[in-house]
């Protein structure tokens, strides 16, 4: 669904990322996991139209995204969910939901979309005339993945979905994550969570200070010595 090739980002002089390559198949979560200020962020920028490569190619779907704008590359279906939730707080749960489905395709399955995400997420159903600001972190990282369902996603990008919530709140979402998987979403997932960000994934990548360094599938990366010894303190 997904390839990138030789990507480079720069932020003025500052090279950010470097020759990143790899490909997403349909049906995978492929999750890349580093430290603070590895890449994480930007290489989903800069997939989704946000940040512009130095050079490189992003093509999705066969056809050659780099350069195109954000809100063209919504409406093909390539989703993301942004690091820190970024929602409207003095907007209702329903109206941030509404904010997601206003592309034409997506707005044409909106009845179907909210039905998805209110079983997906009960909880966003009872607060559907709730001011967003007023929910928890974990609701408000419901209402942001679900957000990014409402736009009727092929790939859905996720950035950080655990950063700054609970321990037992995190494990509901990256089984919210895996559930999603199997309803048929493509996920790639960015994390600092590296346990159980792989735990899930397909395919795991790993960068270092703008490089990918190992890769592998998702499981056989948390026996890989040099994850062990780097993240998981093993």
């Amino acid at each position: 669904m997904l390839s990138i090739k030789g990507l480079n980002v720069f932020y003025g002089k500052v090279q950010v990322l470097a020759d990143i390559a790899f490909s997403v198949g349909e049906g995978e979560i492929l999750t890349v996991v580093g430290s603070n200020g590895s890449g994480k962020s930007t290489l989903l920028k800069a997939i989704s139209g946000i940040v512009k490569p130095e050079s490189g190619q992003v093509e999705f779907l066969g056809e050659d995204i780099t350069g195109v704008p954000d809100h063209a590359i919504v409406k093909r279906g390539l989703v993301r969910v942004p690091e820190g939730r970024k929602l409207f707080p003095t907007m209702t749960v329903l109206e941030n939901l509404e904010m997601g489905s206003l592309a034409p395709e997506a707005k044409k399955r909106r009845k179907e979309s909210f039905e998805r995400v209110f079983t997906l997420f009960p909880v966003l159903k009872s607060r559907a005339g709730q001011l967003a600001g007023t929910l928890s972190g974990g609701e408000q990282q419901m209402a942001a993945i679900g957000r990014g369902l409402m736009a009727v996603p092929k790939l859905l990008l996720l950035d950080e979905p655990s950063l700054g919530l609970a321990p037992i709140v995190v494990s509901q979402v990256f089984e919210t994550i895996r559930r999603i998987n199997e309803l048929g979403a493509t996920i790639l997932l960015v994390e600092q969570n590296v346990f159980q960000s792989l735990l899930i994934a397909t395919t795991g990548l790993v960068l270092e200070n703008g490089r990918i360094t190992i890769e592998g599938k998702g499981k056989e990366l948390l026996e890989d010595d040099r994850v062990k010894k780097a993240y998981l303190g093993t």
